[in-house]
């Protein structure tokens, strides 16, 4: 009782006082939400209105991009020549014919194959009196270049009807090499499959002998062929055709203008991955030491560093550098010409439609333009003569340049004189013709490009190393004619006071490898060599050092003179003392009759190692002849095909080969 009474006295205080704290609360969270609700009205982001801007007629949609018909139809044209270059000749090929069109009252386009739809092919006939030319180099060992990569990856992959296609080839090869003009010879077989009809013979243009004048000759066969094919005429006009107009700035901000860049602009001051033929990096020169003891060559080792690049290699990859022409050629170019080589220039494309709206980088100068982007040191092609002889004040010199340029036996062969076997380049020519002197803006549209040189790789480390020559060839004129990248190189020294010499490069991937195993099972693989990358050697010695069985290794080293260019000739002794050579079998061919060539004269044991250790095709070695393919890499290949009718005579005797035939 009592404490229920208790309880009751006391429960009218506490109610009291819980109905006071409801009271608060409530105001409390009154005043926490309404505060809310003013920050949201008042600070709240605004709804942004986004104009609806009107789409600029450059900002064209992805089908037309990738549309070459679309852009033919748009622009009148009839013609298109794709081509597959590596090295820019079969490119500028392309354009000499799409500008040859017009003197035949017909409008053609040079294109890329990488930037359009080539499945569009089957829509070609849609375009009356349209013709599809390909100017097509092999590369490697009979592979596309790599702008007709996905090109030949659709042919072989397509069962197009290419019913109604009008189509020739020309092809860009060099014969010393097995796979001879493989890719033209494939896609002129290919399109033919496919239903195209073929309008001209395939052209085969040969680097060893003259790839000029094989080019030359086709094409004044082939463009008599389409005229009949078509039911047109000639013009008859013989006219200089522009594809660029020059326009000169004045007042440009220099921060806006290239100075060697060859994709994005300032992409040399703010380098950024991945690195490739169009953003290349700066890597900077840590050795460059001379490697032969004497003679009037300069053969050098070079170590490039690629840290924080991102950039991998395997061995057997090859560097690419863009190398810088000689500033004394540009600078004499400028003194003949009367030019002020610093003007700000663009060479900007007549053809708006052009995917490739100017021949270099612009806007640049004269002096960026003759010193990075432009060949001004190999002789000039016969379509160079042809355009410059209108600037010609005198007659003579006029008749003797359109003779060169032109297809006859005595053209042909003055061309083969005076400019070919005299390696005349552009100064050359201008300092013989004193009554040459043409607008540079025009020269400078007729100039190829200056093209990457390729080395290949002579170490498995992080960072690559290269092995080149430097020299000079003083020809009939009595000038001194030097490699452009290696007169370059000789000259990226590092130096100690903060300078750093660096070279634009990338890595452009081979097919040249090494068994992806050492050793397989029990077998081994010899592994034959003709001369040293140290890349290869270096990772076997690296495989040994980690305890993994490796095959023999037997390298074969030929050169001039053992007193002057017997190349790493400390490492490679070395190598052979510690086990990594199993053989190091040299040659001199200065010193001795034989070369290295000829030194694989143990046929027996060659034969062992390739065929009796290793009966297995899956163990036979790798065989790697490095070197020129005119002649070292035939002699190696005839030795083994020596070896192996050897073994066919053998068994003939033994009477373990009988043949049973007719006829």
């Amino acid at each position: 009782m009592d404490g229920e009474q208790l309880d009751a006295s006391t429960q009218p205080e506490l109610m009291e006082g819980e109905e006071g704290l409801l009271s608060n609360l409530d105001i409390f969270l009154f005043s926490l939400i309404a505060g809310v609700i003013i920050y949201w009205l008042m600070f709240r982001k605004k709804p942004v209105t986004i104009p609806d801007f009107p789409k600029l007629e450059t900002q064209a949609p992805t089908a037309r991009e990738t549309s070459f018909i679309e852009k033919m139809k748009k622009t009148g044209k009839n013609i298109v020549v794709f081509y597959g270059s590596q090295t820019g000749t079969a490119e500028e090929f392309a354009n000499r014919l799409s500008k040859d069109a017009q003197r035949y009252g017909m409008k053609g386009m040079a294109a890329d194959p990488e930037e359009y739809d080539m499945s569009e092919l089957t829509r070609l006939k849609e375009i009356s009196n349209s013709l599809a030319i390909f100017c097509m180099a092999t590369y490697g060992e009979g592979d596309p270049t790599d702008n007709a990569q996905d090109f030949y990856d659709w042919l072989q992959e397509s069962d197009a009807d290419l019913n109604g296609l009008h189509y020739t080839v020309f092809a860009l090869g060099n014969k010393t090499y097995e796979h001879y003009n493989a890719m033209g010879k494939y896609v002129d077989k290919r399109l033919s499959e496919l239903g195209g009809s073929r309008i001209f013979d395939l052209g085969m243009g040969d680097d060893d002998g003259n790839l000029e004048e094989d080019f030359v000759s086709w094409r004044e066969q082939f463009w008599p062929a389409v005229c009949e094919h078509f039911g047109v005429e000639a013009t008859g006009e013989e006219f200089s055709i522009r594809q660029y107009e020059l326009k000169v700035h004045e007042d440009l901000n220099m921060n806006k203008v290239y100075t060697g860049e060859l994709g994005r602009l300032k992409s040399f001051e703010n380098q950024k991955p991945p690195f490739d033929a169009k953003n290349p990096f700066l890597a900077p020169v840590t050795v460059n030491r001379k490697l032969n003891k004497g003679g009037d060559r300069h053969l050098m080792h070079l170590e490039l560093d690629i840290t924080g690049s991102k950039i991998r290699y395997e061995s057997g990859d090859h560097v690419a550098v863009y190398p810088t022409n000689d500033a004394a050629i540009v600078s004499r170019l400028g003194d003949v010409l009367g030019v002020d080589l610093d003007t700000v220039i663009s060479l900007n494309n007549l053809d708006e439609e052009s995917n490739k709206k100017h021949p270099f980088p612009c806007p640049t100068t004269y002096h960026t333009a003759l010193t990075h982007y432009l060949d001004v040191t190999n002789p000039p092609r016969t379509n160079v003569l042809y355009e410059l002889a209108q600037y010609a004040t005198d007659p003579k010199d006029q008749e003797n340049m359109r003779k060169m340029a032109s297809s006859s036996p005595e053209g042909k062969a003055q061309y083969q004189s005076w400019v070919l076997d005299s390696c005349r380049n552009i100064l050359a020519i201008l300092e013989d013709m004193p009554s040459l002197r043409p607008p540079i803006d025009h020269l400078c549209e007729l100039l190829p490009r200056l093209q990457a040189r390729y080395y290949s790789i002579a170490s498995s480390s992080k960072h690559p190393h290269l092995c080149c020559g430097s020299g000079g060839t003083r020809q009939k004129t009595g000038r001194v004619n030097k490699g452009v990248a290696t007169n370059w190189l000789k000259g990226r020294v590092p130096n100690d006071n903060g300078h750093k010499a660096t070279v634009p490069m990338y890595i452009r991937k081979s097919q040249f490898r090494l068994p992806f195993k050492a050793a397989t099972d029990n077998h081994d693989r010899p592994w034959h060599r003709n001369r040293p990358l140290h890349g290869f050697i270096q990772e076997r010695a690296w495989l040994r050092e980690k305890g993994k069985e490796v095959g023999e290794t037997v390298l074969y080293f030929g050169c001039r003179h053992r007193s002057e260019d017997f190349l790493y000739q400390e490492q490679l002794e070395a190598y052979e003392e510690t086990g990594v050579l199993t053989q190091l079998s040299v040659a001199f061919s200065r010193d001795q009759e034989l070369k290295a060539s000829h030194q694989m004269n143990n046929k027996q044991a060659i034969w062992r190692q390739i065929h009796t250790d290793n009966p297995s095709p899956n163990h036979c070695p790798p065989l790697c002849p490095l070197g020129y393919a005119r002649n070292m890499a035939r002699d190696v290949q005839t030795t083994f095909y020596e070896i192996a009718t050897d073994y066919i005579k053998k068994l003939m005797t033994k009477g373990r080969y009988s043949q049973d035939v007719w006829s």
